[in-house]
């Protein structure tokens, strides 16, 4: 997993609320594997057109928002289904970080487990900060998980919560099977006391 220390890029706004793992990744690409490109997939039914077309008025389809970094949701992002492939087409497409005033529960510890860093921040604050990118396209943010802080294109500072654990693992690169495995050697030895 890729450490995640300060992202400073463009960000998106998706300004619907309730946007349900389906909406993220539609069920009919959960068998394809990883591998083949999981970013292809992301919000497919929103960014393209039946014949493959892009819809011009998706907001990743616009010029300035391409190659963004943050998105920057509404409330109840990644909602519905368990789906962890959800996490995968954002992650793969380049995000590495998603902040809304709330998220669906599963959604939000599959982005701690998989590198991308899930954000919550007062719905009004989340509000101003897609109205700043709606106003801008193209605008940067920026995300310094040490210092626990959003910094708005305006720079506007926001503050936001995160579990200790959590935070230690995204800004070293580990998994929680990974940071179990740093303490192998510990657990040798105290395998062969057992015996």
């Amino acid at each position: 997993m890729e450490k995640f220390q300060r992202v400073q890029a463009t960000a998106v706004p998706i300004d619907s609320a309730n946007v349900d793992t389906d909406q993220i990744i539609p069920a009919r690409f959960l068998r394809k594997p990883r591998k083949a490109g999981t970013a292809l997939f992301l919000f497919h039914d929103l960014r393209f057109n039946d014949d493959g077309s892009e819809k011009a008025s998706f907001v990743l389809n616009r010029p300035a928002f391409r190659g963004a970094r943050i998105l920057v949701a509404e409330r109840n992002f990644g909602c519905g289904s368990s789906r962890e492939n959800a996490v995968y087409a954002l992650y793969d497409y380049g995000f590495r970080a998603v902040i809304a005033p709330s998220f669906g529960d599963i959604f939000y510890n599959n982005c701690f487990k998989n590198g991308l860093l899930p954000i919550v921040l007062p719905a009004a604050a989340a509000a101003a900060l897609r109205a700043a990118l709606n106003a801008k396209p193209g605008a940067q943010v920026t995300v310094d998980l040490a210092a626990q802080r959003v910094v708005g294109p305006d720079g506007t500072r926001l503050s936001f919560e995160i579990d200790p654990f959590r935070k230690h693992c995204l800004l070293e690169g580990v998994d929680e099977i990974g940071f179990t495995l740093g303490f192998d050697k510990e657990i040798t030895a105290f395998e062969k006391n057992l015996t």
